[in-house]
């Protein structure tokens, strides 16, 4: 019996959910019954109550004769996060109700301690935030190196990680704004639970081994234990943000921050001048395997070599957003600081999907996070 069920007790041999009310002071939880455990800071992007939008649907995967599911949750919110407490009172209260009480358990004052027993206590780690939200989700690979397995929005470091053969995953497919976007991924998470974790975890030789479920396990620990952990993550930021910015710094302060002083100075002449920019009507001509497109471009006072042009389409059913620069063409005749830019677009969305923008540009200047200028086409 592992830790967690270990410290909340043990005692069931039963399969459902018993009809009888259960005094809270009783044992919860059953060794033998497939547990999913949930932990974090709640608050919407995660959406902890995901898979609390459909109670009945819920209540048939925790009182399957067959399959039974049951729940380790843990988490706090915020002091000024009225939404994730709304969400842990909703959980509290599912946990409480006595139909329930031996299958759904909400641990009280999450912290790193409670959060060791947890990753070790549990056959399948869930993760479900809003995409493309997610950091990382380190969670999820704490839970590796203790055998269980993830079930998990396609977003972090599962995005990168998530194969069939070790874990689940939903949200498959470009991220939208749609709004039932929450409802979908609810009915995805319902339902890779009910066809494809229970009857893995449930599925025994004739010696009640869980064979495929173990050699997921196995593939899990094997394949991402050393792939996705601190060691890697500490290497990552160091090689991609902590000396790249450094030595950015370096340059900057250089010569009496002379650099600095010219860039400050550019973003100055660009924000007085901005208001000047404006998009004419891009031309959009049919290739076979995409767009060759030619936009004109009216700088007033600023300099081609100051911005970027870029051909943009938001994301829609089946296609993510694209964006695509262009370059610089040639000047528009009898037009005093008019350009054309020009491009080719691969795919096969119609030209009424792409708009233009201009954008600025300087090696060094990290846009928009230190000038946040955009001029759309209108």
């Amino acid at each position: 019996v592992r830790s967690v069920r270990a410290r909340l007790g043990s005692h069931l041999s039963g399969r459902g959910c018993p009809p009888e009310t259960v005094a809270l002071s009783e044992t919860v939880l059953d060794p033998n019954v497939l547990t999913l455990g949930f932990a974090r800071r709640f608050t919407a992007y995660k959406r902890p109550d995901l898979l609390l939008s459909d109670p009945a649907r819920l209540a048939r995967l925790l009182c399957d004769e067959a399959r039974p599911v049951q729940l380790v949750l843990a988490g706090k919110a915020h002091p000024d996060d009225e939404a994730g407490k709304r969400m842990i009172r909703d959980w509290i209260r599912f946990a409480q109700d006595p139909r329930y009480r031996r299958r759904v358990v909400f641990l009280e004052d999450y912290d790193i301690s409670l959060a060791q027993e947890l990753v070790r206590g549990v056959d399948v780690w869930i993760n479900t935030p809003r995409r493309p939200w997610e950091a990382c989700g380190t969670s999820g690979m704490k839970v590796l190196v203790n055998g269980g397995l993830n079930l998990s929005t396609l977003d972090g470091w599962w995005e990168e990680a998530y194969r069939p053969d070790v874990g689940w995953a939903i949200g498959v497919g470009p991220v939208t704004e749609s709004a039932d976007q929450d409802s979908h991924d609810a009915y995805e998470l319902y339902e890779v639970i009910e066809r494809e974790v229970a009857p893995a975890f449930y599925g025994r030789d004739a010696s009640g081994i869980p064979r495929a479920w173990v050699a997921r396990m196995r593939r899990s620990i094997t394949d991402l234990t050393v792939q996705y952990g601190a060691s890697r993550m500490v290497r990552e930021y160091l090689d991609k943000a902590y000396l790249p910015a450094a030595q950015a710094l370096r340059e900057r302060v250089a010569d009496g921050a002379a650099s600095a002083k010219a860039m400050a100075a550019w973003a100055r002449r660009l924000e007085s001048s901005w208001p000047g920019v404006h998009i004419g009507q891009p031309d959009f001509v049919r290739q076979t395997d995409g767009w060759e497109v030619s936009v004109p471009v009216y700088l007033g006072d600023i300099a081609p070599g100051d911005i970027r042009v870029e051909i943009y389409a938001e994301p829609t059913a089946g296609r993510a957003a694209e964006v695509a620069s262009l370059s610089h063409d040639r000047p528009i005749t009898g037009a005093t600081g008019g350009y054309f830019w020009r491009g080719w677009i691969p795919g096969a969305r119609p030209s009424d999907e792409y708009t233009a923008r201009v954008v600025p540009w300087r090696p060094g200047v990290r846009t928009p996070a230190e000038i946040a200028l955009i001029r759309w086409q209108k």
